[in-house]
């Protein structure tokens, strides 16, 4: 009932509101398991995606997204959980596979899972080494993964700050081609799950033309 109030109530305001252009529509499978994974510019970019995507999407999301004070505090732990997002701890590794473990009965039950490969938001813009997660996901649940690529994010709500700008320039939403890795499942786990998400993680530049730095991002961003 929530998706629904979400999808015909809330999506089409935050629509008007944010005016995201949206390119590639016609590659999102309607059904079945799926995981969607996109470059990360903003905060914002967990609303962005579910605006653009036509079916409820979950996520992984920061632990310190659950744990903001105030009123936005409340709203946004609210909002996360109402749609099933699953808290991560980043640096914890017990943490972040018992999360990635629930993505898998997630996808195993036909849904769809978002992930951001780079693990945390570009502070520069620039596209930053996956992290193998994805790859661990992709090969242990034998999803297709659908790219997309964000761009103008940033702008809407920089890194730092506590709020959207409204007024801002829309953002872009690219989706590509659902991706099929099959044919890393003979390879040894460690070199399929890298090459399983430096895949990913290429494919996603084609769609944004980010410049890619081959390093990880070590970098923490604030929750705002």
């Amino acid at each position: 009932m929530f998706y629904t109030f979400m999808s015909r109530v809330v999506a089409p305001i935050l629509r008007l509101i944010f005016r995201p252009r949206v390119e590639g529509l016609e590659n999102v499978p309607a059904d079945g398991p799926l995981i969607v994974a996109a470059n990360h510019l903003s905060f914002i970019d967990s609303f962005i995606i579910p605006l653009s995507i036509p079916r409820p999407v979950t996520y992984v999301a920061k632990a310190s997204y659950f744990e903001g004070k105030g009123l936005k505090g409340r709203f946004v732990r609210w909002f996360l959980t109402t749609l099933g997002h699953v808290p991560i701890q980043r640096g914890a590794q017990r943490a972040a596979m018992g999360a990635l473990e629930q993505a898998v009965e997630i996808v195993g039950a036909g849904g769809a899972f978002a992930i951001y490969p780079e693990g945390t938001r570009s502070k520069d813009g620039r596209l930053y080494r996956g992290r193998t997660g994805v790859g661990w996901l992709v090969l242990a649940t034998g999803a297709r993964v659908l790219p997309v690529g964000l761009a103008g994010t940033e702008k809407i709500q920089p890194v730092g700050t506590g709020r959207p700008r409204v007024l801002a320039p829309r953002p872009t939403v690219r989706i590509g081609k659902p991706l099929d890795f099959g044919h890393y499942g003979d390879l040894p786990p460690a070199k399929a799950r890298r090459a399983v998400t430096d895949d990913i993680v290429a494919a996603i530049q084609e769609l944004t033309g980010q410049e890619y730095t081959g390093a990880y991002n070590e970098h923490a961003d604030s929750a705002g």
